[in-house]
């Protein structure tokens, strides 16, 4: 069986900050806030040149914040869980908007 990643806050922010700053055109966020309002500018960007996913993006920007906030680590982590995989996509969003500039 093979081991699963554990999943933070910290690390969906380090593994998706790069790219959403480039669609947000903003430096990469450190923080769980700046990392959702990135999202949704990103959102707005991502509209825009009607690339699909963005009501995704949306609900892991809220369920990442709800995750930060929670003090009930079952509940910090279906947050976590949901909002990894609203972000699922959102490589391959980046992706299609750089072919695009």
């Amino acid at each position: 069986m093979p081991a699963t990643k554990t999943v933070t806050v910290e690390s969906l922010i380090a593994e998706h900050a790069d790219g959403i700053a480039f669609a947000a055109e903003e430096q990469p966020a450190t923080t769980v806030d700046d990392f959702a309002a990135q999202l949704r500018d990103a959102i707005r960007t991502f509209d825009l040149a009607g690339i699909n996913g963005i009501d995704e993006l949306e609900s892991a920007a809220t369920y990442l914040i709800d995750a930060a906030q929670s003090t009930d680590p079952a509940e910090q982590n279906l947050f976590l869980k949901k909002a990894a995989k609203g972000l699922a996509y959102a490589d391959e969003m980046v992706s299609e908007l750089r072919d695009m500039v």
